[in-house]
């Protein structure tokens, strides 16, 4: 009995060693993965790639009892894995615009938890702090599902030489917040960003609330903090009442329940990766008749589904546009190839800005 323990533990002591010397090893590819991740933009957290991998290595053990306790054990190894990058993730300096409390820097904290969030002024900051160098990467919003495409956001791809890498979809909920002492009752005025206040319009009439404009939500929220005022409320999210010490009086007063904002991350290198499914194309037409209809035939002529068309004014010539596709598929492929090649003889300007992964929720 004693020699089968003996052996049983030198077996076990055997292939902790090796396990030991692997796991090490495993761990400098994670920070592989992790250093492609920070150049490219992406999240730590990639659920599809996860689950890949625990389907294609559990299908290796045979034995259905332990096949249960080998995927615990690699959900547990891909925890740790994540958890390491976080760390590392630590030093990421990911750019927004608005301040602490905005949707887009709660939209930044969400997609990089560990991230070191910079506030900057506006869009175009934010954008160029990338572009110098001085942040890793900016979150901006594209397009809101209530007030749609968010043009400035848009312009900036189009001219800059950042790619996007991630979209992802923020749902928005407004909040009406008041100091830690309001009610309901107490509040006489409302302020927001003209935005929330219009999504919020019926829940103001209802009140009978005066209305005062802000920059943007979290700015109010501050300005309510500030106030101590008890009869100022704000028009915000959950998050930006907890920053600034706030209480929610009424929860979810914007009108529609549909109300998602969608936000870009863009970095200085076009991401290659396979759970990036989804790819924009920007590009200008030769101003002759037919020529937009010859470049989305030609995209749909390579098996390429358009999800979203926009056209938007060129900055320098007066009635003259640039489009923006949104299509599903990468063009790294030979159609993909193919197709560009194509759209390049009927387009003045095309360029690929990026590949994302659709429908992401944050």
């Amino acid at each position: 009995m004693g020699n089968k323990l003996e052996e049983a533990r030198k077996i076990i002591n055997s292939v902790d060693k090796q396990m030991a010397e692997l796991f090490v090893e495993r761990m400098r590819a994670a920070e592989m993965v992790y250093e492609y991740k920070k150049e490219f933009g992406l999240p730590i957290l990639d659920e599809n790639r996860e689950n890949a991998v625990i389907e294609t290595n559990s299908a290796m053990i045979e034995d259905e009892t332990l096949k249960g306790y080998y995927i615990d054990y690699l959900k547990h190894m891909m925890k740790v894995s994540r958890a390491y990058q976080y760390r590392m993730q630590s030093g990421l300096k990911v750019a927004y615009s608005g301040v602490e409390g905005a949707f887009a820097h709660i939209a930044a904290g969400r997609i990089f938890p560990e991230g070191n969030r910079i506030s900057y002024r506006d869009f175009n900051s934010a954008y160029n702090s990338v572009v110098s160098g001085e942040s890793d990467l900016v979150v901006l919003p594209i397009e809101n599902s209530y007030a749609g495409e968010v043009g400035q956001t848009i312009d900036l791809i189009f001219s800059g030489e950042l790619f996007i890498n991630g979209i992802y979809e923020l749902e928005i909920h407004q909040n009406l917040l008041g100091t830690p002492d309001a009610t309901v009752e107490d509040i006489r005025k409302v302020t927001s960003h003209p935005q929330a206040l219009s999504q919020c319009h019926e829940y103001i009439k209802m009140r009978g609330f005066e209305t005062e404009e802000a920059n943007n939500t979290a700015l109010a929220a501050k300005t309510v903090a500030k106030s101590k005022d008890k009869s100022l409320g704000a028009i915000a999210s959950v998050e930006t009442a907890e920053i600034y010490g706030l209480k929610i009086l009424e929860a979810n007063i914007n009108k529609s329940g549909e109300n998602t904002t969608r936000f870009a991350v863009l970095s200085k290198t076009r991401a290659a990766s396979p759970s990036l499914s989804s790819s924009v194309l920007m590009f200008t037409v030769k101003n002759e008749a037919g020529s937009l209809a010859n470049a989305i035939s030609i995209i749909g002529k390579y098996g390429f589904n358009m999800t979203a068309l926009r056209s938007r004014p060129l900055k320098k010539h007066s009635w003259q546009y640039y489009f923006y596709v949104e299509i599903d598929g990468c063009t790294d492929t030979d159609e993909g190839k193919k197709m560009l090649e194509e759209l390049g003889a009927v387009c003045d300007k095309l360029k690929v800005a990026g590949t994302f992964a659709p429908h992401t929720g944050i």
